[in-house]
């Protein structure tokens, strides 16, 4: 029963983030809102919009090891699976903006993420714990992020980039928000829930089942749009979206649940957080290997092996 809450909870929770946003898209471009900045801040929060209510949830329920396993399964299932699947399927060819700053930036972020947990070698403290004024740096470097990407998205072009909009009415827009925003926090509560409830009745641990099952069902989106726009060959959207959900997932995120309540970091995590730094450590390097900034099927065969690899990993250490 439980395992079909959780599947109702990722139903719910992803057709709310696909009707939020193109309600919030139609309503931004009907009051003047330019495409750049609904591109950056409404589609870019839509897709991690269920990463970041299921986090909210679990904070607040005091599931910290769910908190912290979504975020970093999240960022590893984006790089070695969501990747790995998109380069087997069209090689991947990454645009100069993206390698020198959204890649670099994104591996900034899981290094930080090893920083801030690292409480007890730092400072001595009893605890590894990721607080709430750390948190608040974690928003800072999402703001800045942000801001820098918006001007460097409106001096690229002269012309504005077209962004799709549903031509919805005012009222069509406000129902349709309303509907998405309690598909998120009605899918939201389901996932977390029955995720709890599945850990305990198997013996799974909370952090398990987030680094698994509920990082993958999260990630749905990323992996369903990076695989549709590789298939009509933009590679750009397949591997921008991944890399900028990975830069969203850490700060924005992890900002915002530690807020919620402060994240205790256990010895196991330490492990899902080195592995999301080699993962980031890695495209970086496949990047600058091949000809062209390209990513290879070869190195997209090899990303999914490492994934499959990890999800052997967890399963042994259980």
């Amino acid at each position: 029963m439980n395992f079909l809450i959780l599947l109702a909870g990722f139903v719910a929770l992803i057709l709310g983030a696909d009707k939020l946003v193109d309600a919030a898209s139609s309503l931004a471009s009907k009051i003047g809102i330019p495409n750049i900045v609904i591109g950056l801040t409404i589609v870019a929060f839509g897709t991690s919009a269920p990463e970041l209510v299921v986090n909210l949830f679990a904070a607040s329920s005091g599931s910290t090891e769910m908190v912290l396993g979504n975020v970093l399964g999240s960022n590893i299932f984006n790089i070695l699976a969501i990747l790995g699947i998109s380069a087997i399927i069209y090689p991947l060819t990454v645009k100069t903006n993206t390698t020198w700053l959204e890649i670099p930036l994104s591996l900034l972020a899981a290094v930080s993420v090893l920083i801030l947990a690292n409480d007890a070698y730092l400072d001595g403290s009893v605890l590894n714990l990721i607080s709430r004024s750390e948190g608040l740096v974690l928003l800072l470097f999402f703001l800045i992020f942000l801001v820098y990407n918006l001007k460097i998205s409106q001096s690229s072009s002269g012309e504005e980039e077209e962004t799709e909009t549903k031509d919805y009415t005012y009222l069509q827009s406000g129902l349709f928000i309303a509907l998405g925003l309690a598909g998120l926090i009605i899918g939201g509560r389901l996932i977390v829930t029955s995720a709890v409830s599945i850990a305990q009745t198997i013996g799974l641990s909370e952090r398990i089942i987030g680094l698994t099952v509920v990082s993958i069902g999260t990630s749905l989106p990323e992996l369903a749009t990076s695989v549709v726009a590789v298939r009509k060959k933009n590679v750009d959207i397949a591997i921008g979206n991944v890399v900028g959900s990975n830069i969203f997932n850490t700060f924005l995120i992890l900002g915002l649940s530690t807020l919620v309540t402060p994240v205790q970091v256990n010895a196991g995590s330490f492990t899902d957080i080195v592995i999301n730094i080699a993962a980031s450590l890695l495209l970086f390097l496949f990047i600058f290997t091949g000809k062209g900034r390209k990513l290879s099927r070869w190195e997209g065969a090899v990303l999914l092996t490492l994934y499959l690899a990890y999800l052997t990993l967890l399963i042994y250490q259980e």
